[in-house]
């Protein structure tokens, strides 16, 4: 290693020496040691003995380490064994070789001298950038991307599920097929073609690569084509709740926040609860009653996380329309994490890419039974439309409870009236909020069937008076 390198945690770049700033700053802490690596479907990076790698452009040196420290919990997730960790303090990641290129060189030290045999970049990395690394390290390097994206897929049950996976990883994939390994430059056609090639892939000289990628684009479409149909399903599904009058909460928030195990706090719904990021990939929606009786639905939804691929997001949009179409999104909150507000957030970045940052919020704030008493109190200066909970002991539920049902929509009312022609104010607004059945137009005015909400329903019946 080279004399640049450094242990002492600073809170400020100001104290470095120039050179001292540029250099490869080790993260300690990391090492992991899997235990149960069985019941494994998919693993990308399988077993192997991984090194981290950062690049620090902002913020505090806590702010790196610490996201360092959430790559290596997804590493350990995926089924990796962390072995070290570096990080960079750079104004911007190197283009060419995201580490500047003589840090690349010390990493390669770093590597030979551990064994390990995969590097994870705490970022995306380009094509470009992903050739170089490997040309240099001469070991695997993936991406934090490309390492969630991993997650997901050994996570995912649902057909629907695993095909949103496979269609985030198809366009991450595209662009960066020529990156990720020689095998896949070699010609598949050739001047009379090949026998091998199959129908649609012989022609003059066609490589292996642009066979890949128009494989891959047809499944792209493909895919895209099934989750359209399932996603039909779907939406019929909630308008029917919503034609029954029956309100939706969302569950949402950070990965491992505890969400599964309110909802099985909730409703007993018997949800796979793991400590481990992203167990739940597939919505889980259930019934649940509000103290004074009142129905309402529960839906747990995917984990987010600082930097969610953006290909994910996009693929797991139809599920996420959970979210978008409820009445509330109670937003669960880690209280016992290091950087609470960090994830809150996160997850409000998440909520506005899917269009769901206009739905009513109410921040639940849980493991309280850990989680230190000044932070949840500091906390809920930042965020008074909170609930303080244990989704593991119980305490708060109840008061939990109580705040859902506050929340929620008021309720719906059928009304069947004839309104004069004169509060057509009052049609308009059963129009944009209710369930309008039917609408005729008669001598002395409009035939109203519709749900609508009980303080419109009694507006209308003393219009008709």
């Amino acid at each position: 290693m080279s004399d640049h390198q450094f242990d002492d945690v600073q809170q400020s770049t100001g104290d470095y020496e120039l050179e001292a700033r540029a250099g490869l700053r080790r993260v300690s802490g990391l090492s992991t040691e899997l235990e149960d690596v069985t019941e494994v479907e998919y693993r990308q990076i399988r077993l192997e003995k991984v090194i981290l790698a950062g690049v620090w452009t902002s913020g505090t040196v806590g702010d790196a380490e610490r996201s360092l420290r959430e790559l290596a919990l997804l590493a350990e997730t995926a089924g990796s064994e962390v072995v070290d960790g570096v990080i960079q303090r750079r104004d911007n990641p190197d283009p060419a070789t995201y580490l500047g290129s003589g840090k690349v060189l010390e990493l390669h030290e770093i590597v030979k001298a551990t064994g390990a045999d995969t590097v994870i970049c705490d970022g995306e990395l380009t094509p470009g950038q992903l050739r170089q690394l490997e040309a240099i390290l001469k070991v695997k390097v993936v991406d934090r991307t490309w390492l969630i994206l991993d997650i997901f897929a050994q996570h995912a049950r649902s057909r629907e599920g695993k095909a949103q996976v496979s269609l985030a990883q198809m366009q991450y994939l595209l662009p960066r097929l020529r990156g990720w390994g020689e095998s896949l430059s070699r010609q598949g056609g050739g001047a009379g073609g090949s026998a091998s090639g199959g129908v649609g892939t012989r022609g003059p000289g066609e490589t292996k690569i642009e066979t890949d990628r128009r494989r891959i684009r047809a499944q792209m479409t493909k895919l895209r084509r099934e989750l359209k149909e399932m996603e039909k399903s779907r939406v019929t599904q909630r308008a029917s709740r919503h034609r029954a009058g029956i309100p939706s909460v969302a569950i949402a928030g950070y990965t491992n926040a505890g969400k599964s195990s309110l909802l099985n706090r909730l409703t007993g719904a018997g949800v796979l609860v793991e400590n481990s990021l992203f167990a739940t990939l597939d919505p889980t929606i259930r019934k649940a009653k509000s103290p004074s009786g009142r129905d309402f639905t529960l839906a747990d939804t995917v984990g987010f996380v600082r930097h969610l691929p953006h290909q994910l997001v996009e693929a797991f949009r139809s599920t996420l329309e959970e979210v978008k179409d409820a009445d509330l999104i109670v937003h669960v909150v880690d209280a016992s994490d290091e950087d609470p507000e960090g994830q809150i957030n996160a997850v409000r970045l998440v909520l506005n890419d899917v269009d769901a940052g206009h739905v009513p919020e109410l921040i639940v704030l849980n493991k309280v039974d850990i989680a230190d008493p000044e932070i949840v109190t500091n906390l809920l200066r930042r965020e008074p439309h909170s609930v303080v909970i244990s989704a593991k002991t119980g305490e708060g539920i109840d008061e939990l409870m109580l705040a859902i049902e506050a929340d929620l929509p008021s309720l719906m009312q059928e009304i069947d009236l004839v309104v004069p022609y004169a509060r057509g104010d009052l049609i308009s607004r059963a129009h944009a909020t209710g369930d309008v059945i039917s609408v005729e137009h008669g001598e002395t005015g409009t035939r109203l069937h519709a749900r609508v909400p009980e303080m419109l329903a009694n507006e209308l019946r003393t219009a008709c008076e």
